[in-house]
């Protein structure tokens, strides 16, 4: 079995979605003749790195994180290749056998650098949603900061997903994942009222 850690690692000056509060971690306390142990203190938005987003995030009568069913983030998926390309739609995604594909992965490589923010990367068309919809798909991961534009002020492809009962993922690491079929992991934390969650998520394959 070999496990592919998809997660985006959480660093001091990694890049946040502009306007969001910076990632920061400390140590509040060190091991030293006055304390046994050393102990950290995270400041963190709940959309930093890989992470899901809950229906609150665009809808105030969405469900919120402590109320999301668990198991839309374990179990089956599958990882598909659209690279150079500015958006998806229901014509690139008709090209693969997704029938009965209830998690779904999507590769772009559009966000080349890391390091910053991007201006521009693979965004979802919101008629999509529907497709997905009547294939069984529950859950949709992107490997870009939002599955809508970086300048969109509407989340479109947000409000579609949710109205065709589909949960969103998003900034997970492809770069080494080949496409093709695995079990994904990708639990948020427990969050009461929250409106997204951090999460590790890993892909596991018995190749």
């Amino acid at each position: 079995m070999k496990i592919y850690d998809i997660s985006e690692p959480l660093y001091n000056g990694m890049t946040v979605w502009p306007g969001d509060n910076d990632y920061q971690f400390h140590l509040t306390s060190t091991i030293n003749p006055s304390s046994c142990a050393n102990v950290g203190s995270l400041t963190l938005s709940t959309h930093t790195g890989t992470h899901i987003d809950s229906p609150f995030h665009f809808d105030d009568n969405g469900k919120k994180v402590h109320e999301l069913d668990l198991s839309l983030y374990v179990g089956s998926c599958k990882v598909i290749y659209l690279k150079d390309k500015s958006s998806i739609t229901i014509e690139d995604l008709q090209s693969f056998e997704l029938h009965h594909v209830k998690r779904l992965l999507i590769r772009t490589d559009s966000w080349k650098d890391r390091s910053t923010f991007p201006d521009r990367f693979t965004y979802l068309e919101p008629e999509i949603a529907s497709y997905l919809q009547t294939i069984g798909v529950k859950l949709l991961g992107v490997d870009v900061p939002s599955v809508d534009p970086a300048d969109s002020d509407t989340l479109l492809a947000h409000h579609a997903l949710h109205q065709n009962g589909i949960h969103i993922l998003e900034r997970v690491i492809l770069d080494q994942v080949d496409a093709g079929i695995y079990e994904l992991i990708a639990l948020p934390l427990s969050i009461e009222n929250g409106d997204g969650s951090p999460v590790r998520a890993v892909l596991r394959s018995d190749k």
